[in-house]
């Protein structure tokens, strides 16, 4: 299993050696200490003000907002989570694992080094059919060829993928969640009773505070609701970033690799607030360890050195990068629906 999703190409190709000193002589990869307690302060008054509030509100349904504005929450903890992941917020990695296990596991709920390992082998090929786990023919399928002979109520999801991607996504929380546990039961998870134990004090609490608190019903629609925020917003933070971009055959150096694969949403702080900073994936995936705040100062150079390259470097709006994922999944689906019609 990866040590963290910060490692580098062994080679990473004359190109990139000239950008990475650019890169390094602006010193963009510096730590932003200050910015990191500010955003952990913000999400940390986030959690404890949702959990506040439920507990004040009580047995209401008042507390359906509660559920909501804390599927915003865990959302931003998993991505301050994510940028901890990549040793943006410490460089060693002792206080990384800690504040790791603090964000996604007492705090989300899910498996800190599970994702750390899926997200260190989709750093490494991103959008490859067969190394990259984010693109894995599941439930959902982003390359054709994987679309063929799936039936019943797979086949059904397939033809439909592009109308059934946001309805999906309100499962995401829950999957994270499924595929934690399932992660913990291989032997080459390091730290198994650590994660499992932190898992299991957060889902005790959750469990205990919505009993308690709300009644059978009103705590079976938190849970639903709260799970599907956070689902959502979750999804909507990552699709954009490589959904409907090419799949590489493995053979480009790594700046090829990492940035024709890779797409970049524009839209302001805002935007830059809203997604964690993955809007500037491009970026992101060229120098995973570079602190969040510093990818949009880099974003000018690595731009420009893309153009004088050669190497096709993709921006859009927000909906249009999901329009163009959709449309991605869209085609993907129509061969299946092509068969069934013909039938």
């Amino acid at each position: 299993m990866s040590a963290s999703v910060t490692q580098r190409p062994r080679t990473a190709g004359s190109d990139f050696a000239v950008l990475n000193r650019q890169i390094v002589n602006a010193g963009l990869l510096e730590r932003r200490p200050a910015y990191y307690a500010a955003r952990s302060s913000v999400v940390a008054a986030m959690l404890a003000g949702g959990w506040v509030a439920f507990f004040l509100i009580g047995s209401s349904w008042w507390t359906v907002a509660v559920a909501v504005f804390l599927g915003i929450a865990f959302s931003q903890a998993a991505l301050l989570a994510h940028d901890v992941a990549h040793r943006q917020v410490f460089r060693t990695k002792r206080p990384s694992e800690l504040a790791g296990r603090i964000a996604a596991n007492v705090a989300v709920g899910m498996s800190y080094g599970w994702w750390m390992d899926k997200h260190t082998r989709h750093h490494n090929n991103p959008n490859h059919d067969d190394l990259d786990p984010d693109v894995r023919p599941e439930v959902l399928i982003w390359a054709t060829e994987s679309a063929w002979g799936r039936r019943g109520l797979k086949g059904f999801i397939t033809r439909h993928q592009a109308g059934l991607f946001f309805p999906l996504l309100t499962l995401l929380s829950i999957d994270l969640r499924i595929s934690s546990f399932k992660a913990l039961r291989r032997p080459g998870m390091k730290r198994r009773g650590l994660e499992a134990g932190l898992m299991a004090l957060h889902l005790v609490a959750y469990v205990t505070a919505l009993l308690v608190v709300l009644s059978p019903l009103q705590a079976l629609v938190f849970f639903l609701v709260h799970h599907a925020v956070f689902g959502v917003y979750l999804g909507m933070t990552f699709a954009p970033n490589h959904k409907g971009m090419p799949h590489p055959t493995g053979d480009e150096d790594y700046l090829r690799k990492q940035v024709v694969t890779s797409r970049n949403v524009a839209g302001g702080r805002l935007i830059d607030a809203a997604l964690g900073g993955l809007n500037y994936q491009i970026e992101h995936h060229l120098f995973p360890a570079m602190p969040t705040p510093n990818l949009k100062k880099a974003q000018p150079l690595v731009e420009a050195y893309c153009l004088r390259a050669g190497v096709p470097y993709v921006e859009t709006s927000l909906v249009e990068s999901y329009r163009q994922a959709l449309r991605h999944l869209h085609e993907v689906g129509a061969p299946l629906r092509t068969a069934r019609w013909n039938r």
